[in-house]
């Protein structure tokens, strides 16, 4: 019974130690475990990657594989009252150099004013999302991209009752390394990226 009275009080050290490294770990960290503005408040942006034609940020219909990106370079989002629309976020880099592929991707949707809120969500009111944040290994293939090192994966949003159009920030990083336990800012290597995405109900 005393060794287990000793141990009880190094576990409960131990798990606030891992809850309080949980909290500045990307992409939760950004106004849902913490308040966060983006990935830099932990990481730092000093990735090879580049802002160019070699760089993949698109969203696109998870049906048609038509690409939602405007001509200003946002995107625009439209989904009827209480119905969902599929999407996928394709986020990567296109290149032969084994130096420039990344070996993972994270991406979070929040919508900048609500950030500093109590809500677990940070889409606009009454926007509902499965999948608004990730973090996955590059190698993922579709076929409108069959030249590029990419992830891929589905996100469903649903505008309720409550909901009106609405603009939230895609934020991006391409990373490579690993980062080192207790120091988000050290060993990993990565570059931060923002995108607008313009959310539209249709009634």
């Amino acid at each position: 019974m005393k060794s287990k009275t000793i141990l009880m009080p190094s576990i409960a050290v131990a798990i606030v130690m891992v809850a309080s490294v949980t909290v500045t770990a990307y992409p939760p960290a950004v106004g849902i475990l913490g308040k966060s503005q983006n990935c830099l408040k932990c990481h730092v942006d000093n990735g090879k990657w580049v802002d160019g034609p070699d760089l993949i940020i698109d969203i696109v219909e998870k049906a048609t594989k038509k690409s939602l990106r405007q001509p200003d370079g946002s995107f625009l989002l439209t989904a009827k009252r209480n119905q969902g629309i599929t999407v996928l976020t394709i986020i990567g880099f296109r290149t032969d150099n084994e130096e420039l592929i990344p070996y993972r991707n994270a991406w979070l949707y929040t919508d900048p004013e609500r950030i500093k809120g109590s809500t677990l969500s940070k889409l606009p009111p009454g926007w509902e999302a499965n999948l608004p944040m990730a973090c996955r290994i590059v190698g993922d293939k579709l076929e409108t991209y069959p030249d590029a090192h990419i992830t891929v994966l589905p996100m469903t949003l649903r505008p309720t009752d409550s909901a009106s159009d609405g603009t939230v920030t895609l934020q991006v990083m391409l990373t490579a390394g690993e980062t080192v336990k207790g120091n988000a800012r050290k060993g990993m290597v990565g570059s931060y990226f923002e995108r607008t995405v313009h959310l539209k109900v249709v009634e």
